[in-house]
């Protein structure tokens, strides 16, 4: 059992894992006993998002707080609007970022809790040019982040 968490906005670490993609860390698994971990995504638009990938352990959640978030689940694309919500179970390949002509801000939970801060400190740091994007390749196991190919998903974000 964790002790309750408040996270004051003003203390809150944000990385950045590209221009106009930003991650506030809110609470990792250290701090709510394996739990649960969350933080926040604030996307602008344009922004490709994240590459597609899953997890082995843990079911992530999306909730869109404002904006339209484009979500790869499997092969399928949907858009999430404000107040939508969405689970992705473990081991389902999916990718996620601002839908076209739209920002998105949105809160992003795992569970049970999965040590993310210093894969997005990492991510920050490759964005930074202080660390090697192979790194990112290199800790999948570590952060049980696995990428993979998805024709769909490169082709709507235009690449």
């Amino acid at each position: 059992m964790f002790d309750p968490i408040l996270l004051r906005a003003a203390d809150a670490e944000i990385v950045s894992d590209a221009p106009g993609s930003e991650i506030t860390l809110l609470a990792d698994s250290d701090t709510t006993d394996g739990g649960f971990t969350a933080n926040r995504a604030t996307l602008k638009d344009g922004v490709f998002g994240t590459p597609a990938h899953f997890h082995t352990r843990a079911t992530e959640f999306f909730f869109v707080l404002e904006g339209k978030l484009q979500v790869l689940v499997e092969e399928t694309l949907h858009t999430l609007e404000k107040g939508d919500f969405l689970a992705v179970p473990p081991k389902v390949p999916h990718a996620f970022g601002p839908a076209a002509g739209s920002d998105a801000d949105v809160l992003v939970t795992f569970t049970p809790g999965m040590a993310r801060f210093d894969y997005y400190r990492l991510l920050d740091r490759v964005a930074r040019g202080e660390a090697d994007p192979s790194e990112i390749a290199a800790s999948s196991k570590q952060y049980d982040n696995h990428y993979v190919d998805s024709p769909v998903w490169r082709a709507a974000r235009g690449q």
